[in-house]
């Protein structure tokens, strides 16, 4: 019996904006790239493999049997979790789950695999706006829904250090592989993977068929108008791995570890690949940059304040050693506060007995100037807040300290 063993490149899996727009220090890796990493997929305590399917559960089986049985370096998942509609989640439960069925359960009988978390409740169904289970992807607002519930799957899977994701995009509608491939992308770690599984003809597609079985084990295929018999045992089973675009470096921390919505992940990677904007509005107490809020206190924001005013007066440069340096803060600062207030007058005072010394006042400056660091790398990726850090420049008898961004970067709102 001939079988013909399908084949896939995986440069064509998923669309191609999935890969492209993104001017970003960034890793384009396949399985190969990250051999010289202290940990491999498979030596993380917790493994999961996580699927879209629809009313083919069967990816489910054959990702697993390529992965835990014929796989040169095994990947056995410590759990699997489905993400489906409310039909395919019957379906699965069913198919893989069921004692009378349950062809997830065979597999793991027949080739000895360990305990692996998987029953009802890791099927995660998509809810609609009502909060419902979906019956399917028909609308737009449907279409946001399963992007947002796919993207807070992938964030919760990857928030965990200690695992390692394994994400199939065989199953379901293209639209919720397509979210799935995506969010990857957007969160996907070191250590995460893409997969797309691919079966020999006649059993792909097959409704009978989950995994080639070490025993004898017969589907039946209607050919030329007859139902035609093959033995499970010969069918194949290719895992095309599949490079992805890592931007989770290019996300803010509060999306990465917190709730996180599709179009927002977009937003943000989108966001990080243009010229860096600064928008201070002192009267409203804001500072935002890349469109994210800065949370500054009154004196920190006065000194950003201060830094970006002679980045705007051409004179962006400023040296502890200047004898103005004080006056002009002091100046920008009581603009900013007013000359009564309790801030302004710390600041005068703790300058004051600086009386002009250049290393007192820049230890004045310091813990100032650290907060403002502080503020930016917790609201940006590392990356993005590297554009807005004042920086230092010289030695240190000629240090000098500047904003790194041009005048058409910077927008002030309201006041002088």
């Amino acid at each position: 019996m001939l079988v013909a063993s399908a084949r896939l490149s995986t440069q064509a899996t998923l669309p191609e904006t999935l890969w492209a727009g993104h001017n970003l220090a960034i890793h384009l890796q396949d399985s190969h790239v990250n051999d010289n990493s202290p940990m491999k997929p498979h030596d993380y305590p917790r493994r999961v493999l996580l699927a879209v399917t629809g009313l083919s559960p069967q990816v489910v089986t054959e990702t697993l049997y390529a992965l835990a049985v014929q796989a040169t370096n095994p990947f056995v998942p410590t759990e699997v979790r489905i993400i489906t509609t409310r039909q395919g989640a019957e379906h699965a439960r069913l198919n893989l789950l069921s004692r009378q069925i349950g062809w997830f359960h065979r597999l793991r009988a027949d080739y000895h695999l360990p305990e692996i978390a998987f029953g009802p409740e890791s099927i995660r169904v998509i809810p609609t706006v009502a909060g419902e289970a979906m019956d399917d992807i028909r609308s737009p607002e449907d279409n946001t829904r399963a992007a947002d519930f796919i993207t807070e799957q992938v964030r919760d899977l990857t928030a965990d250090a200690d695992s390692a994701l394994h994400v199939s995009i065989a199953g379901g509608r293209k639209t919720m592989g397509y979210y799935l491939g995506y969010a990857l992308s957007l969160l996907g770690r070191e250590q995460d993977r893409l997969s797309h599984v691919l079966v020999s003809a006649p059993y792909e597609n097959n409704r009978d068929f989950y995994y080639p079985t070490p025993y004898e084990c017969a589907v039946h295929v209607t050919q030329g108008g007859k139902d035609v018999a093959y033995d499970c045992r010969n069918a194949t089973i290719d895992l095309a791995d599949i490079p992805f675009v890592r931007l989770r470096m290019g996300q803010p921390r509060r999306l990465s570890e917190g709730h996180v919505t599709f179009s927002a992940a977009v937003a943000a990677a989108t966001r990080a690949t243009l010229p860096p904007r600064l928008v201070l509005a002192p009267a409203d107490g804001g500072v935002w940059a890349d469109d994210e809020l800065i949370p500054l206190k009154p004196t920190e924001m006065a000194v950003l304040l201060w830094f970006a005013s002679r980045v705007c007066n051409g004179t962006p440069e400023v040296s502890w050693g200047d004898p103005d340096v004080v006056r002009e803060f002091l100046r920008d600062l009581g603009r900013m506060l007013g000359t009564a207030s309790g801030a302004y007058e710390r600041a005068e005072k703790a300058l004051a007995a600086c009386k002009g010394d250049p290393d007192a006042i820049g230890r004045y400056f310091e813990p100032h100037l650290s907060r403002i660091k502080g503020a930016f790398r917790e609201a940006l990726t590392e990356t993005a807040a590297q554009r807005y850090l004042i920086q230092q420049e010289g030695e240190r008898n000629a240090r000098r300290y500047r904003l790194p961004l041009s005048l058409g970067q910077i927008e002030r709102r309201g006041g002088e």
